[in-house]
């Protein structure tokens, strides 16, 4: 077992066992889930372990459910990780260890809207990868978690010295994510558990006004009234993307992770087929 691994694994089980509150998994949702990856003709997708999605139905605040196809796949995800920049490095500021100044905001938001890598870089090396890490594998948050396959990672920057630091010890990735971890990474924010309540709305900003307009952003533009909070990643063949989506009386978490080619034709197709599943579900109604 590696050193960092074994420190990892050491903490998990030390920590208390209560995690954030978590929404229920839903049977029917899965099978509905499931149903629209069919239609998309997405099972070859699935079965070959190159697409992961989760997706998370908050429109009833009660009784928020949850499905996921291959969520606890670690998988390559760009600049996905990007967000967990934002997490530490607002943890860092509420501890009092580093400035939040419109210079500070700034970076944060071109990193998140714009995926600037520049940006990310400066931000990683004001915060510290091992801030980064202790960060997601803390009690607090367990978004890199060996019990549950890893999760979120960032062990290396995007470009500029001394851009890297270590590849997580379970699958190698250097920017690695589960679609599970990422949902929860969402839906924490949309519960104001990220950091605190006014850090999450923080966050929740920079996450919003998007300034890439592909993937699930795309899919969504011709749906008026549809309120986008999100970040993708791109690289070669690796299409990511995980968005806080608000309309009307609905609100929904979905995350997809998927290697392939023309990941970034199938992305926007895939959120409007969620958006339309969430919008017909009644809350409150079991499903099961």
């Amino acid at each position: 077992m590696k050193p960092f691994f074994r420190v990892v694994a050491l903490a998990v089980a030390m920590a208390a066992p209560v995690l954030p509150a978590e929404p229920r998994p839903d049977p029917g949702l899965e099978r509905s889930l499931r149903g629209v990856l069919q239609r998309m003709q997405l099972a070859g997708a699935v079965s070959e372990h190159r697409l992961a999605v989760s997706l998370i139905d908050l429109s009833d605040p009660a009784a928020p459910v949850y499905a996921g196809v291959n969520d606890h796949d670690m998988m390559y995800a760009a600049s996905l990780p990007k967000i967990v920049i934002l997490l530490a490095g607002f943890e860092r500021i509420r501890a009092g260890l580093m400035e939040y100044n419109p210079a500070v905001k700034e970076m944060f938001t071109r990193l998140a809207r714009f995926s600037s890598n520049a940006d990310a870089s400066r931000a990683v090396q004001a915060i510290g990868f091992e801030y980064i890490a202790r960060i997601l594998t803390s009690a607090k948050y367990r978004l890199y978690d060996p019990e549950r396959n890893g999760g979120l990672w960032l062990g290396k920057a995007y470009g500029g010295p001394n851009d890297f630091w270590k590849r997580d010890p379970l699958h190698n990735l250097s920017h690695g994510a589960t679609s599970f971890q990422v949902a929860r990474f969402f839906h924490m924010l949309d519960q104001g558990r990220l950091v605190s309540p006014r850090w999450s709305a923080e966050i929740k900003e920079i996450l919003s006004n998007p300034g890439i307009r592909h993937k699930f952003v795309k899919g969504l533009a011709d749906r008026p009234g549809h309120v986008v909070y999100r970040k993708s990643g791109t690289w070669k063949d690796a299409h990511c993307d995980a968005a806080l989506v608000e309309f009307g009386g609905h609100k929904y978490v979905a995350v997809a992770l998927m290697k392939d080619p023309k990941g970034g034709d199938v992305l926007p197709r895939l959120i409007q087929h969620l958006d339309d599943l969430v919008c017909d579900r009644t809350p409150g109604l079991a499903s099961d």
